[in-house]
């Protein structure tokens, strides 16, 4: 893995506060990137606490075998946070978890390595997979799919407005040649884009929206969210941080429903919470960046954390 990609960790202090509730508890980090939260969370931890670790890309792996070598309370293991339930059972920690830590975005390495096919600055293979071991890459994709499934896709993941157009510019694009670079196919989609937002580039809602559904990250996060509920202790903290309105409003929706619990009852009658199964009440506000947060990382800008506390 190359050392010239950094990443800087969003709301690093914020979300650590909020995620240890126990010093010599079992926390899980869903989402370990360069191990910016790992690193803070096992500062707080004492010898006995411990930290699971999960991560869909083998870099993210390698980097935490070398900086996290021979450090016993932590452990990682290879595949979306998804499976989160599975790789907790295999720690025997079902229930018993103190706390769990999503941090939903793209790491800067991802971003900034133009041979992970994330960028739309910098020409590169066209792959955008977070795991490379499995799946469908984008160009296999990009050069197979319908006009309406590849406009569907920008439209509803990366909320993309000219959509459509974009769409059929990459068909008729890939009918004189496949596309296969990031380069390409970020100049199809910006030509195909007839109204530039002013400091966002023209490509960035589409490579979004691809990227999101490559990686089924909507899909993954709900599964996650539905285990942490059973993996988490009574007391235990869900600490989410998301960069995107498609992630929060799912992680919020999520809050809110197992906050108020069951809708369904007959009004006019009183209820305890076990009948209501309220299994969450709300940890907080909403957390954003400071600004001063902002100025010194501009990717921090649409960060949004929620956390929730496990009451049943």
């Amino acid at each position: 893995m190359s050392n010239q990609y950094s990443h800087t960790t969003v709301l690093l202090e914020e979300a650590v506060a909020q995620l240890i509730v126990n010093r010599s508890g079992f926390y899980v980090d869903g989402t370990f990137g360069r191990g910016g939260h790992a690193r803070r969370i096992l500062e707080e931890l004492e010898s006995d606490g411990r930290l699971l670790a999960i991560d869909k890309d083998l870099q993210a792996l390698s980097h935490a075998h070398t900086v996290f070598e021979g450090e016993q309370r932590f452990a990682i293991e290879h595949g979306s946070f998804a499976r989160l339930q599975e790789f907790v059972q295999q720690h025997d920690r079902e229930g018993r978890v103190d706390g769990v830590l999503l941090d939903l975005g793209v790491s800067s390495p991802q971003l900034d390595d133009p041979d992970r096919g994330f960028s739309f600055a910098q020409d590169g293979p066209l792959d955008m997979r977070m795991d490379t071991t499995v799946g469908e890459n984008a160009a296999d994709w990009i050069n197979r799919a319908s006009e309406k499934e590849i406009a569907d896709v920008m439209y509803t993941y990366g909320e993309e407005r000219f959509s459509r157009r974009m769409a059929k510019a990459i068909v008729e694009a890939r009918q004189l040649s496949p596309i296969t670079t990031t380069g390409r196919l970020a100049q199809i989609i910006t030509d195909a884009n007839p109204r530039w937002e002013k400091g966002k580039n023209p490509a960035t809602r589409a490579f979004q929206g691809i990227r999101i559904f490559i990686n089924h990250e909507l899909d993954d996060l709900e599964r996650c969210l539905d285990q942490a509920l059973d993996v988490l202790a009574v007391g235990g903290k869900l600490v989410v941080i998301s960069f995107h309105s498609l992630e929060d409003r799912i992680v919020k929706r999520f809050i809110r429903k197992h906050v108020k619990g069951n809708e369904h009852l007959p009004d006019g009658m009183p209820y305890t919470d076990e009948m209501l199964k309220i299994r969450l009440k709300s940890g907080s506000k909403a957390i954003k960046p400071s600004q001063a947060e902002v100025n010194a990382n501009p990717r921090a800008r649409s960060a949004v954390m929620r956390v929730a506390v496990k009451c049943a």
